[in-house]
């Protein structure tokens, strides 16, 4: 069987696989930006603690994500949890990073201008310092993304969702007649995601980066 038969006998299978591995990456991306940028919140303005934070996401990151997986197994089960616990670890370096890096950039005259009208500290933030290090946060969003495409799909170890089911069945049964197709439309599949949440992205940042941050 050719790899466009394949498809064509499998595409329901494909797309529901594909559907869950995109489903997947999109959440844990929501929890890990939103535990990265607190984190990056809470520990820009102090050299070490932003230094301990962001040294903390290189280590997770350093673990072998079949290793975390099976280390995360006997705690919460098979499927989904460990799989969302994984990714969502492993999505939190990029995002810390580029958000200190970010909100470091920010121009102190204009935190000292915003504060001199008046403005709390946390309209400060949500006003004038998290939109000017929006940019340089949404770079570390991307990042992560593209790993964590990839890296679902170790999830299929632990019974988790998505097109590493695919591809972990075409590795087990190398040499039959469709282990090939297995493997390509599983690896192709999270390529084309891939690409279709970059560009996603790069839509978002042109709607939400305001015209003089572009320029």
């Amino acid at each position: 069987m050719s790899f466009w038969e394949y498809l064509g006998n499998r595409h329901t299978q494909l797309l529901a696989d594909s559907l869950q591995h995109a489903s997947a990456v999109f959440q844990c991306m929501v929890a890990a930006t939103v535990i990265g940028v607190a984190i990056a919140v809470l520990t820009y303005r102090s050299e070490w603690a932003g230094d301990l934070a962001t040294t903390a996401g290189a280590t997770i990151l350093t673990v072998p994500s079949l290793a975390l997986i099976g280390l995360l197994i006997p705690l919460v089960g098979l499927g989904v949890a460990p799989t969302v616990l994984a990714l969502t670890l492993y999505g939190l370096l990029p995002i810390v990073r580029n958000a200190i890096v970010g909100l470091r950039g920010v121009d102190p005259a204009l935190v000292d201008a915003a504060r001199g009208i008046g403005m709390s500290r946390g309209r400060q933030l949500l006003k004038v310092e998290l939109p000017l290090a929006w940019p340089p946060i949404l770079t570390g969003i991307r990042v992560s993304t593209q790993m964590l495409m990839g890296i679902a799909a170790i999830a299929a170890f632990a019974s988790g969702p998505g097109l590493g089911n695919s591809i972990f069945r075409g590795v087990a049964s190398l040499g039959s007649a469709n282990a090939l197709n297995q493997v390509l439309a599983g690896t192709l599949g999270i390529v084309v995601l891939a690409l279709l949440f970059d560009g996603a992205y790069v839509v978002v940042g042109r709607l939400t980066t305001p015209r003089g941050i572009r320029a």
